[in-house]
C-alpha cells in the first residue's frame, strides 16, 4: 500500500510558503540529495494548483535545455502528476491528470492502488492541510531553515485539533538546515 508523503521546505518559525529569498541561500549537496530520494521513492505527484503552474512553468523548459538539471526535469516530466484543483485547468504536461471528484476520495482510491510505490506531495501547503485533516498523510518530511521568515503561509494554520506526530527520522545538514520526517499518530508518540 502506498505512502503519501507531504516533502516540505519550512522555515524555523513554520513558515512553508516558498520564498527563495529564504531557501536558496541553503539549498546545498545535502539537501538535494534529500530532495531527490523524497522523489525517487514515489511514483505519483499529487499537487495543487498553484504547485502545477509553478513546475509546468519551470520544468519542461529546463528538461528542454539539457543543462545540468535535466535528468531531475525529465524524471518529474515522466512522473504521473495528480492535480486538485478548484478552477478550470488546462494541463500541458506530459503524464498529468485533474482530479475529477473529491480530493480525499481521490487520495484514498491512489492509496489503494497496488502498482503505485508512493504518492509524493511537494509543497501544496492547502492539501497537505487537508489530508492530515482527514488522517491521510503517512509522513511530514519537513526540511526546517535555520531562519525565521516572519511572514508567510504556515503549515500548521490555526485550530482545534492537536496534530500528534512520532519523530522517524532526524538529520543535520551542514547548513543548518535540519531534515525531520514524522509519522502522525493517533495520540501522544511512545518513548
Amino acid at each position: 500500500m502506498p505512502k503519501v508523503i507531504s516533502t516540505l521546505y519550512i522555515t524555523a518559525d513554520g513558515v512553508a510558503e516558498f520564498d527563495p529569498e529564504w531557501h536558496f541561500p541553503y539549498f546545498d549537496e545535502d539537501m538535494g540529495r534529500a530532495v531527490a530520494e523524497d522523489y525517487d521513492a514515489a511514483d505519483v505527484l499529487l499537487i495543487g494548483r498553484e504547485t502545477y503552474d509553478s513546475f509546468a512553468g519551470i520544468w519542461p523548459d529546463r528538461e528542454d535545455a539539457a543543462g545540468d538539471d535535466a535528468p531531475f526535469a525529465k524524471q518529474l516530466g515522466d512522473m504521473r502528476k495528480v492535480v486538485a484543483s478548484r478552477r478550470p485547468l488546462e494541463l500541458a504536461w506530459r503524464n498529468s491528470e485533474l482530479i475529477e471528484g473529491g480530493l480525499l476520495d481521490a487520495v484514498t482510491s491512489l492509496k489503494a492502488t497496488a502498482d503505485i510505490r508512493d504518492i509524493l506531495i511537494p509543497g501544496s501547503i492547502s492539501i497537505v492541510q487537508q489530508l492530515l485533516a482527514a488522517g491521510l498523510v503517512d509522513e511530514l518530511r519537513l526540511l526546517i531553515h535555520p531562519v525565521a521568515a516572519r511572514k508567510g503561509r504556515r503549515l500548521f494554520d490555526d485550530g482545534d485539533v492537536l496534530y500528534h506526530l512520532r519523530v522517524a527520522a532526524t538529520e543535520v545538514f551542514s547548513s543548518g538546515v535540519i531534515r525531520v520526517i514524522y509519522s502522525p499518530t493517533a495520540g501522544l508518540p511512545t518513548m
